[in-house]
């Protein structure tokens, strides 16, 4: 394989700007050094040139002088509704390939409802909900407590805590204005699935024919042809009963190394197949292209049924503690390994190799 140059652009939470009035985990869902220098390292044990970006305003510049034949994307952005789409689209504008969602996917799926309206139109199951920018909106009809209300355009459970789970009016207007209030964004409230969660990991792309639309035949192998898909994942909240029964901000930011995860779950072939099955449907309807993550939400009152929360195509690449790495590492992957598989993912779809 030709050896290539190859720019890894990321937001370092060390990097990012701190202004008045800010909540304490408005950056956590951005990169650490460590991770960033990881993916570096695993790029150039992969046989290539490879350097680091900080993804922000300064970007336009260092990508010229730099001439990168790809960019290895992770940046989450700082600002802006479609602030994971803004360095996809300087890339598009200066005609460089990229690995990951184009730009596109990348604003849809940032946005929460957005996201659920697209899977509702395609019928694949997702929680009823409602979106609030006033707490005294009337409350839907179609939706009964318990309920779940967490920031329409944030990841890495940012805004999510014990407090989400609301179980009658004055709870709910209570935290719709603690979102409205301190991220200064729509509150998205559905139904709360009480139940398991869990998320598979996704590589690779849609052999075409792949509009953004489901084939009829729901039995197509169309459908996940060219998808690799890596063993689900739960993770064990049970020590945690007593403060999180949700995967919270608190227990992936301050507690990740701590945590218990699953891999694979324990899950029936059948089940494992279905998620697969929905986790191609997400990846297929949103566009998302080379990685994702899909999370789901298994209802225990309705004999298991799956639920699809997000997909996430952004999916945290941090060694030992991010769900795609411990999931990859489940089929003995290193991060290394899928590191250079994501890249090879995108430069395959570019044509650089075969």
């Amino acid at each position: 394989m030709k050896k290539r140059r190859v720019a890894v652009l990321a937001n370092l939470k060390k990097n990012a700007p701190i202004l008045p009035g800010m909540p304490p985990d408005q950056w956590d869902d951005l990169d650490s050094e460590n991770t960033v220098l990881a993916i570096v390292e695993a790029i150039r044990v992969g046989g290539h040139e490879c350097e680091f970006l900080e993804g922000d305003v300064t970007l336009i510049d260092t990508l010229r002088k730099l001439k990168p034949d790809i960019c290895f994307n992770i940046c989450e952005g700082h600002f802006g509704d479609g602030r994971e789409a803004q360095v996809p689209a300087i890339l598009e504008m200066l005609r460089i390939p990229y690995t990951g969602s184009k730009v596109l996917t990348m604003a849809l799926t940032l946005d929460k409802p957005m996201t659920k309206r697209v899977l509702t139109y395609h019928d694949l199951p997702t929680p009823p909900f409602q979106v609030f920018e006033d707490p005294d909106e009337p409350l839907s009809e179609d939706l009964n407590f318990p309920l779940f209300v967490k920031p329409s355009r944030e990841g890495t459970g940012i805004g999510v805590s014990q407090n989400s789970i609301v179980y009658d009016r004055s709870e709910l207007r209570e935290q719709i204005q603690n979102i409205l209030t301190k991220y200064q964004q729509p509150a998205l409230v559905e139904r709360f699935i009480e139940g398991r969660e869990i998320t598979v990991g996704v590589i690779g792309n849609l052999k075409p024919p792949a509009a953004r639309r489901l084939p009829d035949d729901e039995d197509s192998p169309r459908i996940q042809a060219g998808l690799m898909f890596l063993p689900p994942l739960e993770v064990d909240l049970t020590p945690f009963q007593a403060s999180d029964v949700v995967y919270s901000n608190r227990l992936k930011v301050d507690l990740a190394d701590k945590l218990n995860y699953i891999c694979p779950a324990p899950l029936s072939e059948e089940m494992v197949r279905e998620l697969n099955w929905y986790t191609a449907a997400v990846f297929r309807v949103t566009g998302a292209l080379d990685v994702a993550r899909v999370d789901f939400r298994l209802d225990q009152n309705d004999g298991w049924k799956p639920y699809v929360l997000e997909i996430n195509p952004l999916p945290g690449l941090s060694p030992g503690v991010s769900d795609l790495v411990i999931e990859a590492a489940a089929l003995g992957v290193s991060h290394t390994e899928l590191v250079n598989l994501i890249l090879k993912t995108a430069m395959k779809r570019y044509g650089m190799i075969t």
